[in-house]
């Protein structure tokens, strides 16, 4: 059965460089979709005659959830660009204001800490820890929130307290 099928294979392979050569270049274009749509339809059949499907099912279901976050992923292409070019411009020369100036690392004022997680200012650190806690759970994006709000919070969260130790 196994040297039956190669030599099909090879016939199969023989056939198909034979007619490649015969062909023009727009053509070979054309032709390049018909194979790797027949290649992919062996190997799946193959695999399913095999018993092996489940690896393919496997690819899949993985690429699925990569597939639905991609429009989310593709919003971020812009910063990414603007941090490489950042980098690329200043080159050494970023030191520490370069922290401070970027949006996520802005500072923020006790008063806009306080507003945003709805504490006192003269709140406790419990008190801080507990907002901060009740409101990341609303935002947070594992549980389909913002990042842009979860960063806030934790921004907020951090500014309150580091004013309470110092």
């Amino acid at each position: 059965m196994q040297l039956i099928l190669g030599l099909a294979l090879a016939a199969a392979v023989f056939v198909i460089l034979k007619k490649w050569g015969a062909l023009s270049p727009e053509r070979q274009k054309a032709a390049v979709w018909k194979i790797v749509l027949v290649a992919g339809g062996a190997l799946l059949l193959f695999m399913v005659l095999t018993g092996r499907v489940h690896v393919i099912t496997a690819a899949v279901a993985a690429l699925i959830p990569l597939l639905r976050k991609l429009p989310l992923l593709l919003k971020y292409i812009p910063m990414i660009r603007q941090a490489t070019g950042k980098t690329e411009q200043s080159g050494s020369q970023q030191g520490s204001a370069d922290t401070e100036s970027s949006p996520g690392n802005s500072a923020m004022s006790v008063r806009e800490a306080c507003d945003l997680l709805g504490v006192a200012p003269d709140a406790t650190r419990e008190q801080i820890i507990a907002a901060h806690r009740r409101l990341m759970l609303k935002v947070h994006p594992d549980r389909g929130g913002n990042d842009y709000l979860a960063a806030k919070l934790n921004q907020a969260r951090d500014r309150l307290l580091g004013s309470r130790a110092g």
